[in-house]
């Protein structure tokens, strides 16, 4: 399990390569607030800001939309995804149905290497939020989450999972309220914790203590985004 902030399910599937790298690049500005929701991404402008043909980029906004992060739409072309309200609430209602029992499953499967690789993630996304990294602090919180069902080898649920939390770190960069909305560190502690411990019971009450935290920490309030470029968006840094 590398540490990768990246490794989202809008990229799971991409060999390495410049769609994989415009797909990072552009999933990091959308959650660290760079590009509002609901801005289009016009494949001549994705292509001609990161110096690439129409088809990769065309590659990296489908790989986008299958994480969720874009949507495609017929004869409009691509745009950021907006999560309705209704959306937001029916994403954190699964995670609470579905990942305190893989954090139950994962802790019966731990093994000590698998709780040191968690605990060096979990330093990683500390440090990204320290240097106000939010784009990577989110994206490092959401595949510590997929991790833990890859540790519990549920293929399915995994699969399931990496669609969600993708949808979720969205809706966290749109509707958050306060800072610590994102997985707070002390969270994945008590659950790094519990899973050396191979405490099942605590592993799960934990998760979804956390989970109910994190959808209570989002302001569901419709509200106007102000869309820029995207080349504004990454000629500015």
């Amino acid at each position: 399990m590398q540490i990768n902030p990246g490794a989202t399910s809008a990229t799971y599937s991409l060999p390495p390569g410049r769609a994989l790298d415009i797909c990072h690049q552009i999933e990091s500005a959308i959650l660290g607030h760079r590009i509002s929701p609901g801005m289009k991404l016009a494949e001549d402008e994705v292509g001609e800001t990161f110096g690439v043909s129409r088809t990769v980029a065309r590659t990296a906004l489908q790989a986008l939309a299958h994480g969720g992060l874009v949507t495609i739409e017929r004869n409009r072309g691509a745009f950021v995804s907006r999560p309705t309200i209704r959306e937001a609430h029916e994403v954190f209602e699964a995670r609470a149905l579905i990942e305190p029992r893989i954090a139950r499953m994962a802790a019966q499967a731990m093994t000590d290497e698998a709780v040191e690789r968690l605990q060096r993630h979990v330093e990683a996304e500390h440090e990204a939020k320290k240097r106000g990294e939010m784009g990577v602090s989110l994206s490092l919180s959401g595949t510590f989450h997929t991790a833990i069902a890859e540790i519990a080898d549920q293929r399915v649920l995994t699969q399931i999972l990496h669609s969600l939390v993708s949808r979720s770190s969205l809706i966290i960069a749109l509707y958050w309220k306060r800072p610590d909305t994102t997985c707070e560190s002390h969270s994945h502690h008590a659950l790094l914790d519990a899973f050396a411990r191979h405490d099942g019971s605590a592993a799960e009450e934990i998760m979804k203590s956390h989970i109910i935290d994190l959808h209570s920490g989002l302001d569901l309030r419709e509200r106007e985004e102000k869309a820029s470029s995207l080349a504004d968006v990454f000629t500015a840094g």
